[in-house]
């Protein structure tokens, strides 16, 4: 089987993938119908999803931004990083820092196919992509793409967006972070935004805790939380995405309740 075959056996057009939903809600058109319905139906119910995700990219371009610039990390691992779209990682860093250097991962095909549009470093730079599913940081972090990209005894800033939603509690989420994080020095930092349940109706809640829009579970500020335990919040601490550092953003915010997910950033003391 060639290579883009094997590819092509891999995509499964008739089950929404979160990559792909995630890609219809931001205006893409590397999505398919099964992505599209499950995306409408998720928006039929929770109208300001366009919103979120849109909110989710802003707060990416932000924390990078920072780590790049303030806080002069040179070194990103994105883990969940979706299809290509508008300031991706490595586009925010090298903008801020050339010299930096990236390492996307992401387990579905699609992303995979347009790997090569995530992999224009500036020539000062490198970047480079791993086939990997989240559940499995092992292999991610012994991946010889990883290590030949990025020197893991130099600080790291781990970058988990809007992707720990997708993990159950039968995955223990928290032990995955925690392993990833044993993995880099100190120095290194953690950015996560994650969707939660504290500002949805009861009755959305249970549709998308329900499995039929794929596994993952919403979590409350307190179990959001929880995933910077020992590390040293960046201010504002783990706040409503839409209001992380946002005070360049166009005014007026969006509600913490149109948006429904908190974000941090933290360092690895």
């Amino acid at each position: 089987m060639s290579g883009s075959d094997w590819l092509q056996s891999r995509i499964d057009t008739t089950v929404a993938h979160p990559a792909r939903r995630y890609d219809y809600w931001l205006g893409g058109k590397d999505n398919f119908a099964a992505d599209r319905e499950s995306g409408d139906a998720i928006a039929a119910k929770f109208p300001a999803i366009r919103t979120a995700v849109l909110e989710n990219r802003r707060f990416l371009r932000r924390a990078v931004t920072h780590l790049a610039g303030e806080a002069g990390i040179r070194q990103f691992l994105d883990v969940g990083t979706g299809l290509p779209t508008a300031s991706n990682t490595h586009e925010v860093a090298q903008s801020v820092a050339p010299e930096s250097r990236i390492v996307y991962v992401d387990n579905d095909p699609l992303v995979l196919v347009h790997a090569r549009a995530l992999l224009t470093s500036a020539p000062e730079g490198a970047t480079a992509y791993v086939d990997a599913d989240v559940r499995d940081p092992g292999r991610i972090l012994d991946d010889p793409d990883l290590r030949r990209t990025l020197d893991l005894s130099q600080p790291v800033a781990l970058m988990l967006l809007a992707i720990l939603h997708f993990v159950p509690e039968d995955d223990d989420p928290y032990a995955i972070v925690r392993r990833l994080l044993d993995a880099l020095p100190k120095g290194s930092y953690l950015v996560a935004s994650h969707a939660t349940s504290d500002y949805l109706p009861p009755e959305l809640v249970a549709d998308i805790s329900s499995g039929r829009h794929g596994q993952g579970r919403l979590r409350t500020r307190a179990e959001v939380e929880r995933f910077f335990d020992g590390l040293d919040l960046v201010s504002p601490g783990v706040v409503p995405l839409p209001e992380w550092r946002a005070e360049g953003e166009p005014q007026p915010r969006p509600a913490a309740g149109e948006v429904a997910m908190y974000a941090g950033v933290a360092r690895l003391a």
